[in-house]
């Protein structure tokens, strides 16, 4: 397909998906579980309200690229630093604008995602840039999250920073009772304010981290963050959570989610086209309430492969795959979704405060 380029113009393969959140396109760039993907926006008018230090959920972009149907080059938001096409070439991620935005979006749910490239080569023939699509590595078979952790220890210490920032009274707390390990999978910004904001004292440790490592520090939990990528390559992550679980309170989201199933003899699958967007409807059937939830993941839970041991906790009312687990003895939960809801509304937060609950009610057991 031919479009106008903006952005970076340097080329980006990448497996193409579709995210159906109709604001937080920068939330979207920033998060590290898009990595070695092409983002296809079906929202058709992007970039309007600019870009704000306040809304990265990392501190760079990790997307291969970006397909709108039209990039705005002039924001109207008095919280605007910068405009979307610099901020791209800033960050050297090609985009493509002027895309029939939702015949590609049929496509993929149709056919599946697929492997992309975003390229100003006008030269080459078609044949030829398909051959350079085919030689390029598949999501599936590369370990990203390496590539997004940390490279090192540190503490996180800040809690919602914006005035427009949700502040439910019910997940606030003054006190910082528990300390918890985070696992950097490539987890979002948000999520760290948001365990702090409950009142958690957090360590984020990079993904490849031993487990002794991080019992040594006597935690009172530990949580498993988001992430890309197949979580059948993340060995190191199963590994550890595998020993972890006997010993502490665990709370996994998203990929750190699929990593528990695998802890507990369970598999994943690729999905055909995956859940990306801050609309995606869960049912907890723990309480029988229904939450609009954001998500973004290419890979499920096969409910069918899951021990007794273990309970279905969430599902998703689209198409009934599995949104959150729970152990049946051992203090561990988690959820497919984002429960820190950036963007999206703020129906999960509870969960933030359910792992504190939890931690009160353990504690450690190293």
């Amino acid at each position: 397909m031919v479009g106008r380029g903006f952005g970076s113009a340097n080329e980006g393969f990448g497996e193409l998906v579709f995210n159906t959140s109709m604001t937080g396109y920068q939330e979207i760039l920033t998060d590290p579980s898009y990595r070695g993907q092409t983002v296809l926006l079906t929202q058709p008018h992007i970039g309007n309200y600019g870009v704000s230090s306040e809304d990265e959920e990392s501190g760079k972009l990790w997307l291969s690229g970006l397909v709108v149907r039209e990039a705005c080059r002039r924001a109207s938001n008095f919280r605007s630093g910068s405009e979307l096409t610099d901020y791209l070439d800033q960050h050297d991620v090609p985009g493509i604008e002027g895309i029939d935005t939702r015949m590609l979006t049929r496509r993929i749910r149709d056919h599946g995602e697929q492997r992309t490239l975003i390229t100003r080569d006008m030269t080459s023939s078609v044949a030829e840039l398909v051959e350079r699509i085919k030689q390029s590595p598949r999501v599936a078979d590369v370990d990203h999250v390496l590539k997004v952790t940390t490279d090192k220890q540190h503490a996180w210490e800040k809690g919602y920073e914006s005035e427009f920032s949700a502040k439910p009274p019910s997940l606030l707390s003054p006190d910082k009772k528990h300390r918890i390990i985070a696992y950097d999978f490539g987890a979002k910004r948000n999520i760290l304010r948001s365990l702090v904001t409950c009142g958690l004292d957090v360590t984020v440790v990079p993904a490849n981290t031993p487990p002794e490592a991080v019992l040594e520090q006597k935690p009172d939990g530990v949580f498993l963050s988001n992430g890309p990528g197949n979580p059948e390559v993340c060995a190191y992550g199963i590994a550890a959570a595998t020993r972890l679980v006997q010993a502490v309170p665990v709370f996994g989201i998203c990929l750190g989610h699929q990593l528990l199933a695998h802890v507990f003899g369970g598999k994943t699958y690729k999905m055909g086209f995956g859940h990306h967007g801050g609309n995606q409807p869960v049912i907890d059937l723990t309480t029988g309430k229904v939450e609009i939830t954001s998500q973004n993941h290419s890979y499920a839970v096969d409910a069918a492969s899951l021990p007794d041991g273990v309970i279905v906790t969430h599902k998703n009312l689209n198409d009934d795959t599995v949104e959150g687990l729970r152990h049946k003895e051992l203090p561990v939960f988690s959820v497919q979704y984002h429960p820190e809801a950036a963007p999206g509304p703020h129906d999960a937060l509870y969960l933030f405060k359910r792992f504190v609950d939890m931690l009160e009610g353990t504690g450690t057991r190293v």
